[in-house]
This record gives C-alpha cells, structure tokens and sequence, in this order.
C-alpha cells in the first residue's frame, strides 16, 4: 500500500504541538533544545520542544573519532565538568605520520600547523557525550522520543515547514500493514530544525526543494570507519592522538587514519575515505583492515597481553566545508550541524560546531516565537553564524578539501602554507566541480585491488563487524534502502563500475548473487545497514535512496 493508501484506510494521524521540533537527537539537535530551553528559564517564558531521535536511545546511532573541543560546551553548559559530562580524558601528545608501505615518517611538532594541535581538547565517545546531554535536556524539560525517526516533512498551505511526520510501525516487507500496524504521528511546529547528521534523509530533500545549495560547490562526504579496542597496558599511552596519511592510500585519494588513546587501556582507531576517490574496486572498509597491518600501528595492538576488539561502526562525514556550506534557512525551519555540513575537516572535528550551531538557532527560534512569529524564514541564525567564532575558523580552513582533488603532496603543501605560514589569513579561493558519485571510473580503465584474507585476530571481515556494532533491523519490514530503477545494479553498476555497492558498504547490506535463469542480481541485506549512509553518497546513478526503517532500528553503539 502506498502511503496515501494507508492514510485514506487507517487516518488522520494524531497531530501534536509544539513551539520547536529538533529532527535528530546528536550534539546538534540537543543543544538547539538545551538553548530553547535555557533562554526561556532566563526570561521566565514557557517554550514547548521536543527531539526526535530515530534510534534506540539518544547516541545509539553517534559514531565520531573523537577529539571534542569543548569551546562550545563552554558556552552551552560552563559547569559541565561538575555535571559529570564525561570528557575525561585530555589529549596529552599528538604525532602524525606520513606512511608508506614499509614505514612512516614523524612530522616534528613544531612543523604541525595550529589546525593540528589540540591542547585542551578531549579523547571522548560521543556517543556517551550525547547520552550525557540528553540528561540534561531532559532535566529542563525538553521532551524526547527515542525510536522514533521522522520519516515525512509536512508543509503548510503556502509552502513553508510545518512540521513532520514519523514513520509508520507494523508495516510488512510486502508493503501492507500488519497485525502490529501503527500509524505514525504529526509533529507539528511553529519552527522545525533538522539535526539529522551526514546526509540527512530529510535535509537532502529540504535542500533539493528550496535549493539552498543554489551558488554553493557540491557538497562532498567521507566515510569514516572505526573499532575501539582494548589493549596490552604497556602499549597504552592516554592521551596519545596519532593521525597518519599516505599508504595504503594511493597519492590521489583523499583520507587518513587516527589512533586515540582512551581511558582504561582503550584506543579507538579509525580510517577515513573520501567518497570522490575514483577506483570502483577500492573497499574503504579493506583498505581500513590493511592499514591496521601497518608496522607503526600493529604494534599498538600486540604485546604480552592479546588486544580485544570491543566495537564497530562507520558513518559518513560531511566535508565540504564553507564552500559548500547550504543555504541554512528556510520557510519554518533550519539546517543544523552535520545535516548542514558544519565539519572542520581540516582539524578533524565537528562535534563543537554542531553544539555551536545549535545554538544559534535556537536563539533565532527562540526570539523569533517571542515576537510572534511562525514558519517564516530565522534569518538571524545565519547571521549570527557569520559573526560568530565558528565562521571565522571554517574561513580560515575553506579550501581544505578542495586542494586534495591535486594529489595529497600538494594537498599537504598548501594546507601548511595556509595555516602555518598565512596563520589562516588566505588570499584565494579554491573551488570544486563535481559531486562525489561522478568521480568513479569505469572498471575496464582501473586496476583491481586484491586485499589479503583477514585473519581473525587483527584483521575481520564485515559480518563479524557488523555483530559488534549491535546493528539490529525488524525483518518484516520493507526495505530502507530502496532502487529507483531495480534494473540499474545489474545492468549498469555491475557491467560498467564492476559491482561497486559490494565494495564501499562497511556492512555487507549490497552483494551480487546468482540470479534464476542466469546471470545476476543484486540483493539488499538490509537488516545488516549501519546507517553510515555512504550508499546513497557514492552510488554512480544516484539510484539508491535510503529512508527511514522503523523506529529504534540500527546500530547500538555503546562507546563510540
């Protein structure tokens, strides 16, 4: 049954009110919520808002590396530390190297650029950031439902947000309501911030719709991958941050590795491709196992005592930067955080720019309901983003990005001359052409790669790493990945790209099977969908589109 069916049989749905809806319950969505209802409290008003969070419980579904600058924090929450926030592990040393296949070159600490220092900041699990500041939303009165994910937009009459809709439960693979059928509820708002994170299933639509990328350079996205580990304590150093780039990459594809020493002899390491690379037979997800094979980095994981892995998980990164930074405004509501692409990719970390940015719209929200306003446009969200201290540190990194489509020497040279030597203050402007997808080549004119086999002990295959992440989907329930042209894998991806969904998902959700008659198909393993997203990113027609499963599916990461 289409929608429109399961509403003329089943509808109205319920419809609630409220002042302000966040879609998405990360660092973003939260500290809009957290502000909303910090700025009521000092004026003594009544402000009615609730999150919407799609999965199991607020930081189920929050992946980052990550070092957490806590500027933002700051201002949101100053006495976080005595409210328990756990950043309790600050960085006490960064290293980065230059790898190749049998080594590595240490770049000397004075000779890394101020956009990789991090005195100050904190090794943390964002998802356990998230999980703390859902705490403290909720202790101000903000409303939360978990496992619910907003599936629909609704506008009003002349075309401005008005809300959302979550999405349907009980609804089986063949498309008809079950036994268990629930019909999804409206949300309805005088203002609707969309928090989703990296490519935001309805942000995407929000940005197609009002093309408030309009101007903009194409926005472009990473993968990154990660696994948290326990290790031998004589190899633990906390505190230790140790980026890298170069092998196994090759000198034109963009991306790079971290290693961060977290509390109780954990290190989190993780590795980061951008989604333009061009190959169709490179797997992020292989190129991540060998990479841990590395001499510099394998010796993390031996020693006396055998390392565990604890976790799995990937996501992708909206890295685009300034340049291609959308239109953040629109008729009843606002782009926040990843949804929009507030990412520093430059020092690796978005988590401060997504609290940031919450903030402020919740202050133009919050003002704009004071004087009576609804569904109009909270222009004084951007402008106060381009006042603010966040504007100025992404100017400064806005061709970032954009340097590496020249190969990463030059990448390397000009970011070092740009913040090293300019100290941020650039002359120039460096654009980009073309979206990620269409950088893929054909197969005939790539090279395969052979990766090694894994071998159980520091290397895995994706099933054994999806069972980590706690990834969980209902089965009776249609697929969230779905195929605008069901007969463009085969006759396209597989015949001209060599099959490439079966490569640059993390999950093992696409593999090509032997089809009946002959030949093959395509088949979907939804229930193994991390999220991550790069799918609907980095297929080369655009043919994949990933929506929203029911509630609560997904990943459960615990402390990533």
């Amino acid at each position: 049954m289409t929608q429109e069916e399961i509403l003329a049989q089943f509808g109205p749905r319920e419809a609630m009110e409220y002042d302000v809806v966040v879609v998405g319950g990360g660092p973003a969505g939260l500290a809009t919520a957290i502000r909303l209802k910090q700025l009521a409290a000092e004026h003594e008003k009544e402000i009615s808002v609730v999150v919407l969070e799609k999965g199991s419980e607020p930081g189920a579904h929050i992946l980052s590396g990550a070092i957490m600058d806590p500027r933002a924090l700051d201002e949101l929450i100053p006495d976080w530390k005595a409210k328990g926030a756990p950043l309790n592990q600050p960085v006490t040393e960064d290293i980065f190297l230059f790898t190749n296949d049998t080594g590595a070159t240490r770049v000397p600490g004075f000779m890394l650029p101020p956009n990789f220092g991090n005195h100050g900041n904190y090794i943390v699990s964002l998802a356990n950031v998230t999980r703390w500041m859902a705490q403290q939303a909720e202790a101000l009165g903000v409303e939360i439902f978990p496992g619910f994910p907003a599936a629909e937009i609704l506008y009003d009459e002349k075309g401005a947000v008005k809300g959302v809709a979550t999405g349907n439960m009980g609804v089986g693979k063949d498309g008809e309501p079950t036994d268990s059928f629930q019909l999804g509820m409206e949300l309805h708002a005088k203002y609707t911030i969309f928090a989703e994170g990296s490519r935001g299933h309805l942000g995407k639509q929000l940005i197609s719709k009002f093309k408030l990328d309009a101007g903009k350079d194409p926005q472009s996205y990473s993968i990154g991958i990660k696994e948290v580990w326990e290790i031998d304590p004589s190899r633990h150093t906390p505190g230790l941050a140790l980026h890298s780039a170069g092998w196994p990459l090759d000198e034109m594809t963009y991306g790079g590795s971290f290693l961060y020493h977290m509390e109780n002899n954990q290190v989190a390491v993780g590795f980061v491709v951008g989604l333009d690379y061009t190959n169709p037979y490179l797997s992020p997800f292989e190129e991540f196992q060998r990479f841990k094979t590395h001499p510099n980095i394998r010796w993390y994981f031996e020693g006396d005592k055998p390392a565990k892995r604890l976790a799995y998980g990937a996501r992708a990164l909206t890295v685009g930067g300034l340049l291609s930074l959308p239109k953040l405004v629109f008729p009843g509501g606002a782009l926040v955080g990843c949804d929009a692409g507030f990412l520093n990719a430059s020092r690796i970390k978005g988590s401060h720019a997504a609290i940031k940015t919450g903030m402020l719209a919740a202050k133009a929200a919050y003002d704009a309901i004071q004087h009576d306003r609804q569904h109009d446009e909270l222009t004084a969200y951007p402008e106060m983003f381009e006042r603010s201290w966040l504007h100025k540190e992404l100017n400064k990194a806005r061709n970032f990005k954009q340097w590496f489509k020249k190969g990463r020497s030059i990448a390397t040279l000009m970011t070092g001359i740009e913040q090293f030597v300019l100290r941020g203050h650039i002359p120039w402007t460096i654009h980009r052409a073309k979206p990620d997808h269409v950088y893929l080549k054909p197969a005939a004119d790539c090279k395969p790669i052979v990766y090694p086999k894994p071998d159980g002990k520091l290397t895995f295959d994706r099933l054994s790493s999806v069972f980590i992440s706690n990834t969980n989907h209902a089965e009776d329930q249609p697929a969230h990945l779905t195929l605008k042209d069901p007969s463009v894998p085969v006759q396209v991806n597989l015949a001209k790209f060599a099959g490439p969904e079966a490569r640059y998902c993390p999950a093992g959700v696409y593999e090509f099977v032997a089809a009946e008659g002959g030949g093959e198909r395509l088949q979907i393993n939804a229930q193994n969908c991390v999220h991550c997203k790069t799918c609907d990113i980095k297929d080369p027609t655009q043919n994949i589109v990933w929506v929203t499963p029911e509630g609560g599916g997904g990943p459960n990461y615990t402390n990533m």
